[in-house]
């Protein structure tokens, strides 16, 4: 009996031990600043898009240029350090990270990234998505590889969805 309620005080301190360390963990945790709230009318037409409008077309809601996208942990697959578009060195590995909103269930094969230098198209690569979730992120290296100004575009046919400018040291 003595020994059963040792082990069963050992399982109490090892058990409480875990949470007061898990606690601890969240207590230090840095706390986030507030989200805006979004309005009920945003909420009912981003649903109202994501079940309803298949065969209209992708949303990109963000696209930027990234030198780390987080591969697991609670920020996976999020860009997690951006390059500075007015100071990027040459050679440097750099993606455009893209966030897109895809009605469920549609397959987009129509996107483009576009990499100028100057006016001369230096490389143009082809972009999947699937709207299998509420958000589709994408990251598509480029090379900028020379000194100048140049402009990465995200295209849809040709349409343009989004252009950015970047001076490459």
């Amino acid at each position: 009996m003595a020994g059963n309620l040792k082990k069963l005080a050992m399982c109490a301190v090892v058990a409480f031990s875990g949470v007061a360390m898990a606690q601890d963990a969240v207590e230090s945790a840095p706390a986030q600043e507030p989200v805006k709230a979004p309005s009920a009318d945003a909420v009912k037409t981003t649903w109202e898009y994501f079940y309803k409008g298949q065969g209209q077309g992708p949303v990109l809601v963000d696209a930027k240029l990234c030198t780390e996208v987080a591969k697991d942990g609670p920020n996976k697959f999020e860009c997690i350090a951006e390059a500075n578009p007015d100071s990027v060195k040459a050679g440097t590995n750099v993606m455009l990270w893209q966030s897109y909103l895809v009605p469920q269930g549609d397959s987009i094969e129509d996107l483009m990234i576009q990499v100028k230098q100057g006016n001369v198209v230096r490389e143009t690569k082809d972009v999947k998505i699937k709207g299998e979730g509420w958000r589709s992120r994408q990251w598509t290296g480029v090379r900028l590889n020379k000194a100048g100004e140049w402009t990465v575009t995200v295209l849809r046919g040709d349409q343009e969805l989004k252009s950015i400018k970047v001076k490459v040291l």
